[in-house]
């Protein structure tokens, strides 16, 4: 089965909720791939609903810190408002949709790896995914937000991206289109349409890549490495991305490659 894996950052996902071009793009999606899932951020309306609570926001390496109270908001806006916002909007286009999380049918877990980042973790799987596979082959888009529980039963913040990465490996994807608000990855002072291994690894330790975007292409770089080569970075519709690219230069957007000798 040939599929695609959208991840949608919270920064796009106005543009996905009001622009009819996005409904369009999804639909080319559909035809050009046996199956589409959808993975959503929530960064910046969590960070809204937090300070409006008073709740103190911060990041760390790109990622949420994330005490009990957050941990509320990011489940109530990722997994509950968008989520559903999301799904509304693709069945109410003619759509087949599911909103799910990480912790339907027991399929991921996530581990805490940084006591000073508070419930936040990693995914693994822990039981099959044939169940997301039924959905797709009933041309249904699974639409997940990347909240997890951990082994104790506790809520956990999971990096989308972080989660993006294991639910594309578990499904064997042919493609990985991470959208958000940036045209690309910039180094250098330009937008690059390749980007490899070495150059994102001199990137981070240059300091030119930060924030958000250093769990982006660490899970990029992942990806490479466990056989998915179709994977892009930018801020156009997937449908503009197709058409214009299909996996090479001379498109907008960044492609994310293994270094050629």
């Amino acid at each position: 089965m040939k599929i695609a894996v959208l991840k949608i950052s919270g920064k796009a996902l106005n543009d996905v909720l009001s622009d009819e071009a996005w409904i369009n793009s999804i639909q080319s999606l559909q035809k050009s791939y046996d199956g589409v899932v959808i993975v959503h951020g929530a960064g910046r309306t969590i960070s809204e609903w937090s300070s409006a609570l008073g709740l103190e926001v911060k990041f760390h390496n790109g990622q949420r810190v994330t005490s009990a109270g957050i941990m509320e908001v990011v489940a109530a806006v990722q997994a509950g408002v968008l989520n559903a916002k999301i799904v509304s909007r693709l069945i109410t286009a003619g759509i087949n949709a599911v909103g799910l999380t990480g912790i339907d049918r027991n399929t991921f877990v996530a581990e805490n790896v940084n006591k000073d980042l508070g419930f936040v973790g990693i995914p693994r799987k822990v039981n099959s995914t044939t169940w997301i596979d039924e959905l797709l082959n009933k041309n249904i888009v699974p639409v997940f937000s990347s909240v997890c529980r951990d082994f104790q039963g506790n809520l956990m913040n999971v990096n989308a991206d972080f989660f993006t990465e294991i639910l594309a490996e578990s499904l064997l994807a042919d493609s990985v289109f991470f959208v958000s608000d940036v045209q690309g990855v910039k180094l250098g002072g330009s937008y690059q349409a390749l980007i490899d291994e070495g150059r994102i690894a001199q990137g981070i330790s240059d300091g030119e890549i930060t924030d958000g975007m250093i769990p982006k292409l660490n899970s990029c770089v992942e990806l490479l490495n466990k056989g998915i080569n179709k994977i892009w970075i930018g801020s156009k519709n997937p449908e503009e991305m197709i058409n214009e690219n299909n996996g090479t230069a001379g498109g907008s957007g960044t492609w994310v490659v293994h270094h050629s000798a």
